[in-house]
């Protein structure tokens, strides 16, 4: 772990007032991360991050593949490494080849906007996984997305997996600010 974070980390089991917290987190994540252990300083903010994290992960109707493609592609533009290294693994889970973990950090609109589906040696992704990932650049590079992509948004998805996907862009961008601020990295 890393003495470079702003905030003590809180060991967990240590502070009996955070056990039912702590029980959550455990039952959604298996673990208490070095994220959590960061978050445990607020018990509210901890307890209200595990709930909207689960729901945008979880239960979502999001295609997990394209959900992990937008995690990723948020930690890049963000420049969040701990949230990068910590969601390859779930990426791969969801059935993400390594090529597209790879290309995400080298993706740009620039250069697939002009293509057809398909054409460039370097984009391995199809037709939804583009516009979700030009939707994550959009929110994270510039906070405005243009009338035309959430028209095509709106074309592809319905009205619940338009709010979920811009959620997810939006949660995660939460997480990876939270992160490097709080100089959270992977090591």
């Amino acid at each position: 772990m890393s003495d470079d974070i702003r905030v003590p980390r809180v060991e967990p089991g240590t502070r009996p007032e955070l056990a039912g917290i702590e029980r959550s987190i455990l039952a959604e994540r298996g673990r208490i991360s070095l994220l959590y252990q960061v978050l445990l300083n607020s018990p509210p903010i901890a307890e209200g991050w595990e709930k909207l994290l689960t729901a945008v992960r979880n239960r979502t109707l999001i295609p997990p593949t394209l959900r992990e493609l937008v995690i990723l592609r948020v930690a890049v533009r963000n420049r969040a490494s701990f949230e990068y290294a910590a969601h390859v693994p779930h990426a791969l889970a969801a059935g993400v080849s390594q090529a597209k973990i790879e290309a995400v950090a080298r993706w740009r609109i620039e250069a697939t906007a002009a293509q057809r589906p398909g054409t460039a040696a370097d984009d391995p992704y199809d037709d939804d996984e583009r516009l979700v990932l030009e939707l994550a650049d959009a929110m994270t590079r510039d906070i405005d997305v243009p009338g035309a992509l959430m028209d095509r948004l709106r074309a592809r998805f319905d009205a619940r997996g338009v709010v979920e996907i811009v959620t997810t862009v939006a949660a995660y961008n939460m997480v990876s600010r939270f992160l490097v601020a709080m100089n959270v990295v992977h090591r």
